[in-house]
């Protein structure tokens, strides 16, 4: 097992210096570059230097003068050190504002990726051991329903209904508008009451898919002559269904739940907008959009750590939930 977790820790580092390599082009490709618009706007200035002096300043201070190959092996020399430059359009250095925006898409997507668990897992669980029934049909559209949900049309109904009628919470934003004249435990509760209905919505939207996914793989593993046989000796129903058909529908569920480690850190764009939370994924977007390439290079990037580190998370836990599956 130590040498097949060097081994892939090995290939994910050539993998990440490629992926790095493909990022970098795509940014310099972009059509817009912020530097652009800071260079025009000193420009206008009364008594300023000319817009190609600026943008050849700006690029000789960021790297941009360089090419491609080499300004890539300059941003990885400085990425070694810990240097990923100052950002662009948020005017501070990339991994100051990245840790100021990514813990509130952290909890809110540990949060929703709990309860996504302890809600789907179960019901399909029980709408695979009661197939064809009334309840495996309730649960069926259920998940169909919150597969089929947009993302925006849940979270303005949530909005119209807890917001505008009932005034349970605020339309958007992180904190209210007491905040400030609140104590610890009444600041902390302003900030939860907050992030109910983002939630609300990461959990609703995605609990869908996987409780047709866990049902789907929970259908193959009943239907095993293993699980026949099982039933044939006298086994109670539980203990054929959770101690052997459950641990056996985990293997697949664990490639699904390994893959999501991304989605912990990558915040949710359409959510964090909607409730007007200052989440990663919203400001990721607007770098993009900014043309801000030391923080979307950042960010992006770290996005490919998590991606392979989730495989290779995925790749162990395989060992640990089914004990056939070995590392010779």
């Amino acid at each position: 097992m130590r040498k097949f977790i060097i081994k892939r820790i090995l290939i994910s580092v050539v993998i990440l210096i490629f992926v790095a390599f493909i990022i970098y082009v795509l940014m310099r490709c972009l059509p817009t570059s912020y530097l652009e618009q800071i260079a025009r706007e000193k420009s206008m200035q009364p008594g300023s230097k000319s817009y190609d002096e600026w943008m050849a300043q700006l690029s000789a201070t960021y790297g941009m003068d360089k090419g491609i190959v080499p300004g890539f092996f300059a941003w990885c020399g400085r990425a070694i050190r810990g240097d990923f430059g100052d950002s662009w359009k948020w005017t501070v250095p990339v991994t100051e504002k990245f840790a100021d925006s990514v813990w509130i898409s952290f909890i809110m997507g540990a949060i929703s990726f709990f309860f996504e668990i302890i809600i789907a897992i179960p019901l399909g669980i029980i709408a695979a051991t009661k197939q064809y029934t009334k309840v495996d049909y309730a649960i069926t559209i259920i998940a169909l329903a919150c597969f089929s949900f947009p993302t925006f049309f849940f979270a303005s109904l949530l909005k119209l209904v807890f917001s505008v009628h009932l005034h349970w919470f605020d339309l958007g934003g992180l904190i209210g508008r007491h905040y400030e004249q609140l104590d610890a435990m009444g600041k902390f509760l302003d900030r939860a009451n907050h992030l109910v209905m983002p939630i609300v919505t990461l959990v609703v939207i995605s609990i869908g898919a996987l409780m047709r996914y866990t049902r789907t793989n929970m259908l193959e593993v009943l239907n095993a002559d293993y699980i026949r046989t099982a039933r044939a000796k006298g086994l109670s129903e539980n203990k054929v269904i959770y101690h052997h058909a459950f641990r056996n529908t985990l293997i697949p569920l664990v490639t699904m739940l390994g893959g999501s480690l991304p989605g912990l850190f990558a915040g949710a764009l359409i959510t964090e907008t909607l409730f007007s939370i200052p989440g990663i994924g919203f400001v990721s977007y607007q770098s993009m959009v900014a043309g801000d390439i030391p923080f979307s290079m950042f960010y992006l990037v770290f996005m490919a750590i998590l991606t392979l580190l989730g495989n290779l998370i995925s790749d162990i836990l395989y060992a640990v939930v089914d004990p056939r599956v070995r590392i010779a």
